[in-house]
């Protein structure tokens, strides 16, 4: 586990605390993902290296997650665009930049689009979560919330007291049945369920060897869980501050949003209502992919991201755009040549 702990980048001090960033190949705009809630830079494992062949593709780890140290408190998706932003000031990663976010980084990449659209290029949303259905959660999703914070308290819990070290050495053995039962123990029964335990380690087992070592070794670290738990619980409040942000919508801003197979009429009418935030937005569905698309189907996350890149590549931004009208009809089919 010692390699594992070692970062393939490198830590940026951006205000009394370092973010790892990892930045590989050349040609602007600087493409930069953000992952999903739990997520971290290794969650694009398969998409960095194959958009560094044309780009400049740089990922980094949220304050708490992955090598990157524990952040201020609350860990909500506004405050982490700011730090972002601060992270690509301090690395002096030139802008504009092609963002690209996934589930609740696709949170974080709309408010950053928003406030820092002089340096934003494009934006392509990979299975985004959509701020609606948790600015005022049904008593559902708050029972989701609720739970999901609790979890993490007791993961934070077994991850001082060595529990988590242990669920994690005996994944690594492919001993499942026991780290299951030693989980449900651990979380008093509150992570009981075979189907969420696998969604929870369903991202595991879709990364190489390499990368599983290194993400079981993220999930024994106590500011995993606190900045998780963070997160969830302040859920409300990132939604809340990505629909301000964005209330102006996006202008001509090149925006592509990805959903998963077969979503829902509801998540479907979602996905295009935020395409059309921009005219030139559009809405793709991926063909064979649960939530996990940068696992799943990284082809197609890298064919949009190289598409947009050589669209906007030169292009200037106009850093009006966030307060022009996104009064789009439907989203388009094709992206309009950039305008000079």
């Amino acid at each position: 586990m010692r390699a594992a702990r070692r970062p393939p980048g490198r830590l940026v001090e951006i205000g009394g605390f370092r973010l790892h960033v990892n930045t590989v190949g050349e040609g602007g705009p600087v493409v930069v993902f953000d992952a999903a809630l739990a997520g971290s830079s290794i969650s694009w494992t398969f998409v960095q290296p194959a958009v560094s062949r044309f780009a400049r593709a740089l990922t980094y780890d949220r304050a708490g997650f992955g090598w990157s140290d524990a952040g201020p408190m609350p860990r909500t998706a506004g405050r982490i665009a700011d730090e972002l932003h601060r992270l690509l000031e301090r690395t002096g990663e030139p802008p504009p930049y092609l963002l690209v976010g996934h589930s609740f980084g696709g949170l974080v990449m709309q408010i950053f689009a928003a406030r820092f659209a002089a340096e934003t290029a494009a934006l392509v949303l990979v299975d985004p979560a959509h701020p609606q259905d948790w600015v005022r959660p049904a008593p559902k999703e708050q029972v989701r919330i609720d739970r999901g914070a609790r979890l993490c308290r007791q993961g934070g819990t077994a991850a001082s007291w060595g529990i988590a070290h242990l669920v994690s050495a005996l994944v690594g053995a492919g001993a499942l049945g026991s780290a299951r039962a030693l989980v449900k123990l651990a979380s008093r029964g509150d992570l009981n369920a075979d189907a969420d335990q696998e969604w929870l380690l369903a991202p595991m087992f879709k990364l190489p060897p390499d990368a599983q070592r290194t993400l079981r070794w993220f999930w024994t670290q106590r500011r995993f869980y606190d900045a998780l738990g963070s997160q969830i619980e302040w859920m409300p409040v990132s939604a809340a501050e990505t629909l301000a942000a964005r209330a102006g919508g996006y202008g001509d801003l090149p925006l592509v949003t990805i959903s998963s197979t077969n979503p829902s009429d509801h998540r479907l009418r979602q996905q295009e209502a935020l395409a059309a935030m921009s005219t030139r937005g559009r809405h793709l569905m991926a063909t064979h992919s649960g939530h996990w698309i940068p696992l799943d189907q990284p082809e197609l996350v890298v064919a949009v991201i190289q598409e947009l890149h050589a669209a906007v590549r030169g292009r200037k931004v106009d850093s009006t755009r966030q307060a022009a009208c996104a009064a789009s009809s439907s989203s388009s089919t094709a992206f309009p040549a950039p305008r000079d």
